[in-house]
């Protein structure tokens, strides 16, 4: 795995791949299921679209528009990715944290 040094993020993001993708879930506690790739798929084609990770309000509207509209719901997210569901899944995309989060 390549990581971004300062913010353990990956430096190549076509390395990417599930299997890393449920490396970086457990450091979470989280066990991914084809719910939770939907999801981190959609975040990685967000990035690839725009250039950029995007934040909450953001992922949930292209999450709603790219697959269904009770997928991209916050309340969806966050029974998937608890917590801080962005960063959770910037993280297991692999894609740079998004600019909001702390």
């Amino acid at each position: 795995m390549v990581v971004a040094i300062e913010n353990n993020y990956l430096a190549n993001l076509s390395r990417w791949d599930e299997s890393l993708a449920c490396l970086r879930a457990e450091k979470w506690g989280i066990t991914l299921t084809e719910e939770h790739l939907e999801i981190l798929h959609t975040a990685r084609l967000f990035y690839n679209i725009y250039g950029f990770s995007p934040s909450m309000r953001p992922l949930t509207k292209f999450v709603s528009e790219s697959l269904q509209l009770e997928k991209g719901r916050s309340i969806y997210l966050l029974m998937l990715f608890p917590g801080a569901s962005a960063k959770l899944i910037a993280d297991m995309a692999g894609i740079p944290k998004p600019r909001n989060c702390l």
